[in-house]
């Protein structure tokens, strides 16, 4: 087997897997600060182009000391909802730091975020009229469909001919006329093709065509360039991480060519969500349970879709390390097993026919790869606690930055 990745990166700090098991409890999200940071400053560097800023997607990881240390490294933030926003307020961002981006939401929400000073994206001529009515002669941006997409899963691909999301690129005039309406200024355009990409070609040929669109409009302030950058998460193979420095120079060189042509150096945004908080967590589990099904091995844990939902919504990969007493399992000896949680479904599984050294119950199991769409997605489903999260501080210490649910928090919201 290769080196782990936890190894690797003293993932763990002063810990090991079966100390931060004891101390918070199975399941268990553990967050590497010192990766968090890196990440920021590899999307910060993202082109040479001197008026540029990410836009962390908290869509991805919503703890709140994660977003503060993102607020530390500089980025602003994107949000989807209300909630988002509330949040993003409350962790210390100003209203002109935020950009609202929400699909299909009421009158409400969008009153919310005008109410609040957020500059609001909407994505639907029929949404961008709703918010004329809202606010009359105040700013908004729009998210076009650039009919390019990209993504592992066509779950995650967001932009092209088959998709919900954005503006047709051929709806120019019509927004114009909408905005000419309620005198609203177009003040960016923006776009997201799709979710984790490992080369940057198609991410170039949407960032051109929505540039193609922006500069039909005149004044524009900033263009959007979307996120969906991908990390490695078959590391054990041994992929390769997204080439950043090729990407820069490409992309940079697109950015400076045509704001000489648009005769104004206007802001560049993108909007990292995976790439800056994915490979900063690992959801540790127990094994409780092996046995033989027939001709199959499955591996019994802690860790159901409740807790990591990815696998069973897009089949995605994870890496998984191997803990026996504290320390990583790099036996020669492996077999093919099928590793699974106790969520009451079939579909309960982590990882199908996957090699790995054999595993005995009692072992602790790292889910690699795990900050993004982790916890964020997870649920109260067959009634189970939604596990804790730590960080481990860059000086290697942990700390609990989000307690496990408890019993009466699953009752809490019953009207009893």
């Amino acid at each position: 087997m290769t080196e782990y990745y936890s190894t690797k990166t003293n993932f763990f700090g002063n810990s090991n897997p079966e100390k931060l098991i004891k101390e918070f409890g199975s399941p268990l999200y553990v967050y590497n600060e010192k990766i968090l940071r890196q990440r920021c400053k590899d999307m910060k560097n993202l082109v040479d182009y001197p008026h540029f800023i990410p836009n962390y997607s908290i869509k991805a990881n919503s703890n709140l000391q994660i977003i503060k240390i993102v607020r530390e490294e500089g980025l602003r933030a994107d949000a989807m909802s209300a909630g988002e926003i509330q949040l993003l307020l409350y962790a210390g961002y100003k209203p002109e730091e935020l950009f609202f981006v929400p699909n299909n939401v009421s009158e409400a929400e969008l009153k919310y975020a005008v109410d609040n000073g957020v500059l609001v994206s909407v994505d639907s001529l029929s949404q961008l009229e709703l918010l004329g009515k809202i606010n009359p002669g105040g700013k908004a941006a729009i998210r076009f469909n650039p009919g390019v997409g990209a993504g592992h899963h066509e779950k995650v691909v967001t932009a092209g001919k088959k998709t919900k999301f954005g503006v047709n690129i051929d709806c120019v005039e019509q927004v114009k006329e909408i905005a000419k309406k309620y005198n609203l200024k177009i003040c960016g355009v923006n776009q997201h093709i799709g979710s984790l990409f490992m080369e940057g070609d198609s991410y170039i040929e949407g960032v051109k065509s929505i540039l193609a669109v922006a500069e039909q409009f005149e004044d524009i302030e900033f263009v959007d360039m979307g996120g969906g950058f991908g990390i490695p998460y078959k590391k054990q193979e041994g992929q390769a991480a997204l080439d950043l420095v090729s990407f820069r120079e490409k992309l940079s060189k697109v950015l400076e060519e045509w704001t000489d042509k648009y005769g104004k150096k206007i802001l560049f945004k993108s909007e990292p969500g995976r790439y800056i908080v994915a490979e900063c967590g690992v959801l540790l589990g127990t094994v409780y349970a092996t046995k033989n099904n027939y001709a199959h091995k499955y591996v019994g844990t802690d860790i159901g879709f409740n807790v990591l939902a990815r696998p069973v919504m897009y089949d995605s990969h994870h890496d998984i390390e191997v803990y026996r007493n504290g320390k990583p399992l790099n036996e020669d000896d492996t077999e093919e097993v099928t590793v699974v949680g106790n969520i009451c479904e079939s579909g309960d599984i982590i990882a199908k026919d996957r090699v790995l050294p054999v595993i005995k119950e009692g072992d602790i199991l790292g889910i690699m790869d795990a900050g993004a769409y982790g916890f964020a997605m997870s649920s109260n489903y067959n009634m189970r606690l939604r596990p804790a999260e730590i960080l481990i501080k860059e000086n290697g210490d942990a700390v609990l930055i989000r307690r496990r649910d408890t019993f009466e928090d699953l009752i809490a919201p019953f009207n009893v």
